[in-house]
C-alpha cells in the first residue's frame, strides 16, 4: 500500500511541478489532476500508471467531463493491454458516456476489433442503446465488422432493433441509413 500512494505522489508531484502556482493547493484541484492523470494514463495504455491508480483503489468508473471512463478511453485508442488491465481490475464494461455510447461502441466504430471482441464477451447487455436508440450491433453493420455484428449476434443481440431515425441492422449493412439530424 505504500509503495502504491509512494507511486501516485510521484505522478502527481509531477503535474504540481509543472503546474502554475495558482493551479495547485485544494484538495479539488489533487482530485482532479489524479482523474486527468487517470484518463492520460487510459489513453497512452500506461499499465504502470494504470497499475498504480488500481492498487490505491482509485474509482476505476469515475468519468470525465464528457462521461468518459477509462476503459472507454483504453479502448477507443486501441490499448488492448489496458483494457484487460482495467476489465480485470474491476472497470465497468457497461459503462456510458454522456451520449450512451460505450467502450464497445467506440472501439467497434475505431475498428480495434480484437478490443471490440472482448467487450462482447464481458457481461453486459448485447442491446445497450445510446441516446440515439443505436445499438452495438448497428454499429457492427454500419462499419462493416462483420465478425463482431455475429458474435454480438451469438450473444442474442436483436437485428432487428430500430433506432431512432428507423435505421435497422439489415438496412446499415447495405449502406441505407437515416442519419440523424443536424444538431441546432
Amino acid at each position: 500500500m505504500r509503495k502504491t500512494l509512494y507511486g501516485l505522489l510521484l505522478c502527481l508531484t509531477a503535474i504540481v511541478v509543472h503546474a502554475a502556482p495558482s493551479d495547485t493547493g485544494s484538495a479539488a484541484d489533487t482530485q482532479a489532476q489524479l482523474k486527468e492523470l487517470f484518463f492520460q494514463a487510459a489513453r497512452e495504455g500506461r499499465q504502470d500508471m494504470l497499475n498504480e491508480f488500481i492498487n490505491a483503489k482509485f474509482d476505476l468508473n469515475v468519468q470525465d467531463d464528457k462521461g468518459y471512463t477509462a476503459l472507454i478511453l483504453a479502448a477507443y485508442h486501441g490499448q488492448q493491454p489496458a483494457v484487460t488491465q482495467l476489465l480485470n481490475a474491476g472497470a465497468d464494461p457497461c459503462a456510458k458516456d454522456l451520449r450512451g455510447n460505450t467502450a464497445l461502441m467506440g472501439a467497434i466504430f475505431k475498428g480495434e476489433l480484437s478490443i471490440a471482441r472482448q467487450l462482447v464477451a464481458a457481461n453486459c447487455a448485447p442491446d445497450q442503446r445510446n441516446n440515439a436508440g443505436q445499438t452495438a450491433a448497428m454499429y457492427a453493420a454500419l462499419f462493416h465488422r462483420k465478425d463482431v455484428l455475429d458474435a454480438l449476434a451469438a450473444k442474442g443481440a436483436d437485428l432487428n432493433a430500430t433506432d431512432a431515425m428507423g435505421n435497422r441492422v439489415q438496412n446499415l449493412e447495405r449502406g441505407e441509413f437515416q442519419p440523424l439530424p443536424a444538431a441546432r
